[in-house]
Parts: C-alpha cells; sequence; structure tokens
C-alpha cells in the first residue's frame, strides 16, 4: 500500500508568517501538540480579519469552532520560524472547512513539505442567539481568495 501524497506549500493560496516561542517547547524538546491548535485559530481568524477588511468580531454572525484536528508529520521546535498554509476545503451556507498545513521557513524559504497538517472547522451562528445563519457577505467574499 502506498503512502498518499502530503500537499506542499504550492496547495496553500495563503501563508502566514508565525515565529514559535521559547514557552510553546514542552519538556522533550518539541512544540506541544495543544499549541498547533493555537496557531491554526491566530491563522484564520487573523487572516479573516485582513481579506474581510472588518473586525469580524464586530459581525452579526460569528464563526464558533465546532471541530480541529492536526496531523503531526515532523518535529517542530523553539526557535524555528513558520509559515501556515491555508486553504478552503469546503465551504456551505454556514458553515467553512478551512485545510492548514505548518511548514517551517530556512534562510527565508518556505520549505516545500508540511511538519504538520490541520482542519479547522467553523459554522457561523447569530452573535446573540447562537442559532446557525449563513456565513457572513464579508467572510464569503473573503473565501474566495482561498479557492
Amino acid at each position: 500500500m502506498t503512502k498518499p501524497e502530503l500537499p506542499t506549500r504550492d496547495d496553500f493560496p495563503v501563508h502566514r508568517r508565525h515565529q514559535t516561542r521559547w514557552a510553546d517547547n514542552d519538556v522533550y524538546g518539541h512544540v506541544n501538540n495543544v499549541v498547533y491548535y493555537a496557531w491554526f485559530d491566530t491563522a484564520v481568524n487573523g487572516w479573516l480579519m485582513e481579506a474581510a477588511g472588518c473586525d469580524i468580531r464586530d459581525l452579526p454572525a460569528i464563526g464558533v469552532v465546532a471541530e480541529t484536528s492536526c496531523k503531526y508529520l515532523a518535529e517542530v521546535s523553539f526557535p524555528d520560524e513558520l509559515s501556515i498554509g491555508l486553504a478552503l476545503e469546503h465551504s456551505g451556507r454556514s458553515s467553512v472547512i478551512y485545510k492548514l498545513a505548518v511548514f517551517t521557513v530556512v534562510d527565508g524559504v518556505v520549505e516545500n513539505t508540511p511538519r504538520a497538517l490541520g482542519r479547522f472547522v467553523h459554522v457561523y451562528v447569530d452573535s446573540e442567539a447562537r442559532t446557525p445563519v449563513p456565513i457572513p457577505e464579508q467572510v464569503a467574499t473573503a473565501l474566495e481568495q482561498l479557492r
């Protein structure tokens, strides 16, 4: 049985740089698994704010995280510089599924092979009633950049 081919940096239309921190490492000398989820959350929401041109927290609908996952492929450790790749897996009426990848940056160049792969699901809900609603127009327009 052959292994499925891994995505490369070119499979992700958006990349966001991130510097690991001393505190990210655990006692085993590599970045602790829970830190990856914070990177994914920051990459998605930071990009959304830039791409939508607004503070997404002020929209009448907010994206709540319904699911996240991470597949670890190779270690990352402080002081690695990273590039978090974002791509669109699926966009529905009220939900978005993002594909993410963690790449290291060596001498200013994003490596081609990911160190980790992630999945991040936002479900849009009314900011007060917390019931599902359509994806806000600003967000839907921004998502076109990930297609």
